[in-house]
């Protein structure tokens, strides 16, 4: 499932955007990394969890061991 151009132009880490760029990039097909912090956010059913405590939860995993698909949220 890739994310629509337009909507990762817009989204943002919600825990880096005040004082960086905080841009996404979407790997996967099912996961957005942020490429400030390396935050990762799943996308779920198509929507994309932008949670910072979703994002801090996945920070230490490399990326090619995130679990595709993502579990859902806690």
């Amino acid at each position: 499932m890739k994310v629509n151009q337009e909507l990762l132009e817009i989204l943002r880490c919600p825990a880096c955007v005040k004082e960086k760029p905080g841009l996404l990039e979407q790997v996967r097909e099912v996961w957005l990394v942020c490429t400030d912090c390396g935050r990762k956010y799943p996308i779920v059913e198509e929507i994309p969890v932008l949670l910072i405590s979703e994002g801090e939860r996945w920070r230490a995993l490399p990326v090619e061991d995130l679990p595709v698909p993502p579990p859902r949220p806690e």
